[in-house]
């Protein structure tokens, strides 16, 4: 299966022309100490700020950042001490797998670790992944370090399309990230090494925006024995609700909640007259859910009742 954690990615597709502004900046001294990098979730958007993170920090390594062919050569010292976790210039930080939430004490121990001395006089750099699950006591705590940042030190915030907090964007650069329909197309294609419409339906491949959905959506499939080629929506979408998929994993529960919303995007509205209030109903339970974390399974039931079967 295709391995697509942003920090393994040694090459970059698609996003090259947003990469160059980074790197122009960055050669002319103008690049912004604090960056949020928004766009679509599965665009590419930590990939590219791992690549740009390479660049500067293997300037003065063996095998430094191929900015002609935007790639990270894997015997390069930066990549692998990024790769192990032990780069005395990069702070990772990202909501782990048994939480739901960013925890305050990452934040602090952030704090903590940018206080220390730096073993050398590269930039360091601050890499916060899926700022939407930064609770408040979170951002309440980032705020005072962005506020006043440590010299030489370079934050990236990935944000997922999400609604952030004025509080946050204000003291930040905003850079939107973004790929055309057949970009993406293309980009899949690149990492999966083959033709989409040989390994995914067509019904499929219209509703999935972006690389990182695309192939997340091929790797679910071959796990779970799916030929996706002959599997339109409704039917992946009833499939994942008869074997209980959404209860084994929050990847899948994703999955489906986003199926759920490409469904309604699918129906012509002109078909029911109440389509239309249904869609804002089942968005709204959807988006309720993933705020407060609540069960889902009531939801699911209604949707299949309703709407799959109705």
């Amino acid at each position: 299966m295709n391995n697509l954690e942003p920090i393994n990615q040694t090459e970059l597709f698609g996003l090259n022309a947003f990469m160059n502004e980074f790197v122009q900046l960055y050669k002319n001294n103008k690049l912004p100490s604090k960056i949020l990098v928004s766009g679509d979730k599965g665009i590419g958007k930590a990939t590219m700020v791992y690549h740009f993170i390479n660049f500067v920090l293997s300037q003065d390594e063996e095998f430094k950042y191929d900015i002609q062919d935007f790639k990270i050569n894997i015997k390069n010292r930066s990549f692998k001490t990024i790769n192990n976790g032990s780069n005395p210039n990069l702070i990772l930080i990202d909501i782990d797998k048994d939480k739901k939430f960013i925890d305050i004490n990452q934040i602090r121990q952030l704090i903590s670790n940018l206080n220390k001395s730096s073993f050398n006089t590269k930039p360091k750099f601050v890499l916060i992944d899926n700022i939407e699950y930064l609770n408040t006591n979170s951002v309440n705590a980032l705020l005072k370090i962005l506020e006043e940042p440590p010299e030489n030190t370079i934050f990236f915030l990935i944000n997922n399309n999400k609604k952030v907090l004025p509080t946050l964007s204000s003291r930040c650069i905003n850079f939107r990230v973004y790929l055309s329909y057949k970009e993406s197309i293309n980009v899949s294609e690149k990492l999966l090494n083959s033709q989409l419409n040989e390994i995914l339906n067509q019904d499929l491949i219209n509703h999935y925006s972006t690389p990182g959905n695309i192939v997340s959506l091929i790797n679910f499939g071959k796990k779970n024995s799916y030929d996706l080629s002959k599997i339109n929506l409704q039917s992946f979408v009833k499939i994942i609700i008869k074997d209980n998929q959404y209860k084994k994993d929050n990847l899948v529960k994703s999955l489906l909640f986003n199926l759920i919303e490409f469904y309604f995007n699918k129906i012509n509205m002109s078909l029911s007259s109440n389509i239309n209030e249904k869609y804002s109903y089942f968005l709204k339970k959807i988006e309720e859910i993933k705020k407060f974390n609540l069960d889902e399974e009531s939801l699911i039931i209604e949707f299949e009742d309703k709407i799959l079967n109705g």
